[in-house]
């Protein structure tokens, strides 16, 4: 099967839910996006407020992969999977909504300054409608907490100064629903004839001709395999795991590695793959006197945690996220304790839905159904991260993961950065509000006192935050990825709209970066094809 459009957009995740409609706007092109997941309304806890615990465990939502062994993080290999249905990550996180840190866009091109950006931020969210949720005895008690031990109450946490500060967080959701870009810009937009979604699509590849010129999507539905012609561009918004693996996969990439797989090369892009960072976390579990009564994440604060690292005055270097376990700590122990406990291979296998199966078993007992309405979390997220990793091919097999490599805190300051958190952490749970609640630490526990300790229970015990960037830097050098209107360099007709783009993560979540991504993307399209 073979059709033609102006714009073939790859991934229907929060960037490209927004790209698509962007390019669809005005009528006059035919825009096709394709999504890997199903559709976001046959799970219908993708669509609900309430819903993001048990997508987080629906497997038919959540693209599995895992790292590679983390030397510098117990060896482990860790979960790195990211939502695949209409909605993308955004269809299945925590609604989490943060613009991000002036200071975080200082490091970003010209003309992605905070100045720069703030007036897209205002026109997405004016379709987002993105609030925060009200406070309860538990979340002042933290935010009294944080205050004592030198945090800065602040009313909006989207108004570009996360130096020091707590405060509610803005989150994607209405009444009962989730509001994620599918929602807002692509369901409430209703049926267009010249904007085509298809879920259930799996790109292979995107076909060039000889002046590296894209002119065509090739993709499997239903075990068929189809083509999409294109007349104008094709845009990536496939996320920063998986758009630079389908650019290999299609000749765009280092020359020796593409080789080696037996791809022939259409440009040679040696860093393609590279510079991909993300938020490793750790969390310290307590337990209170009180009964947690707080069901979401809706509680943050962002703090210069390491005054020895080299950021701008100001500048915080973490995230602390005060988690309530009853909001979803089944699930999270149900997707996580699997592939912490079982080889790799038996993950796959019927081991692992007896794992689940017996963790559900577990949180039917009032004992520990009482024990968990009294546990929370404090999450020490590492927010500007030094370490550097890579991604690069592992197969020519489309539906491959690639070798996922982050190289959590192989540079020192991370770690040195993270045993600083856990120390204000712990502070933290002892001090204002919180310390009326008498909590007990249980991890990593009171024995745990020396640095040495404490970054060896870091590494054995880090997770990842799931906002992984980089891996097609956008910037004027001559050795980032694609300039700074997302185009990629030496290609004539692809775009990155996505995190892959991003050069330096903001100290906060990524999920209205990525949109700030897809929406400039189709921006600079439409400005160049009028």
């Amino acid at each position: 099967m073979s059709e033609t459009y102006d714009y073939v957009v790859i991934g229907g995740g929060s960037s490209g839910c927004i790209a698509a409609a962007q390019l669809a706007e005005d009528g006059a092109h035919r825009v096709l996006m394709l999504e890997a997941g199903p559709a976001a309304e046959t799970h219908p806890e993708t669509l609900s407020a309430d819903g993001y615990k048990h997508a987080f465990i629906n497997d038919e939502v959540i693209w599995e992969r895992f790292t590679t062994p983390q030397r510098h993080a117990g060896k482990q290999r860790i979960f790195a999977g990211t939502g695949t249905v209409l909605g993308g990550s955004g269809s299945v996180n925590g609604m989490v909504y943060t613009r991000g840190d002036v200071r975080d866009y200082d490091e970003w091109p010209d003309g992605w300054q905070w100045k720069d950006v703030v007036p897209d931020f205002e026109r997405i969210e004016a379709k987002l409608r993105p609030r925060r949720r009200p406070p309860t005895r538990w979340t002042e008690a933290c935010i009294s907490a944080a205050v004592t031990c030198g945090f800065q109450r602040r009313p909006d946490l989207n108004d570009g100064n996360l130096g020091n500060v707590v405060g509610y967080e803005w989150m994607t959701y209405e009444g009962d629903r989730r509001r994620s870009s599918y929602v807002a810009f692509i369901k409430d937009g209703g049926m267009r004839d010249n904007l085509v979604v298809r879920p259930r699509c799996f790109v292979h590849r995107i076909v060039f001709d000889e002046s590296r010129r894209a002119t065509a999507v090739e993709y499997e539905q239903d075990g068929t395999m189809c083509r999409a012609e294109v007349r104008e561009e094709v845009v990536m918004c496939a996320g920063a795991l998986e758009t630079p693996k389908l650019l290999m996969l299609s000749g765009v990439g280092p020359d020796q590695a593409l080789r080696a797989h037996g791809i022939a090369p259409v440009l040679r892009v040696d860093a393609m793959g590279q510079n991909l960072h993300d938020h490793p976390n750790v969390p310290l579990f307590f337990v209170s006197r009180g009964k947690v009564d707080c069901n979401y994440p809706q509680l943050y604060s962002f703090y210069r945690t390491n005054e020895d690292v080299d950021l701008p005055e100001g500048q915080s270097d973490t995230c602390y996220v005060f988690w309530p376990a009853r909001s979803a700590m089944k699930q999270a122990v149900q997707r996580v304790l699997p592939g912490q406990v079982l080889p790799e291979a038996l993950y796959d296998g019927p081991a692992k839905q007896a794992i689940r199966s017996g963790v559900g078993v577990a949180f039917k007992s009032r004992a520990v159904r009482t024990f968990v309405d009294h546990l929370y979390g404090i999450v020490v997220i590492l927010g500007k991260p030094k370490s550097r990793g890579s991604l690069r091919l592992a197969s020519t097999d489309p539906r491959a993961q690639a070798a996922i490599d982050p190289a959590y805190f192989s540079h020192a300051d991370d770690m040195a950065t993270m045993v600083k958190g856990v120390r204000l952490a712990r502070r933290i749970s002892k001090s204002g509000g919180l310390g009326a609640w008498r909590s007990r630490e249980l991890m990593p526990g009171p024995l745990r006192t020396s640095d040495e300790s404490i970054a060896k229970w870091v590494g054995a015990n880090a997770i990842t935050t799931y906002h992984f960037a980089g891996t097609c830097k956008m910037g004027p050098e001559a050795a980032a990825v694609c300039d700074t209107r997302l185009r990629v360099k030496g290609l004539a007709n692809v775009r990155i709209a996505d995190a892959s783009a991003i050069p330096f993560t903001p100290v906060s979540a990524l999920n209205a970066p990525s949109m700030l991504v897809g929406w400039r993307a189709a921006a600079y399209i439409r400005a160049e094809h009028q």
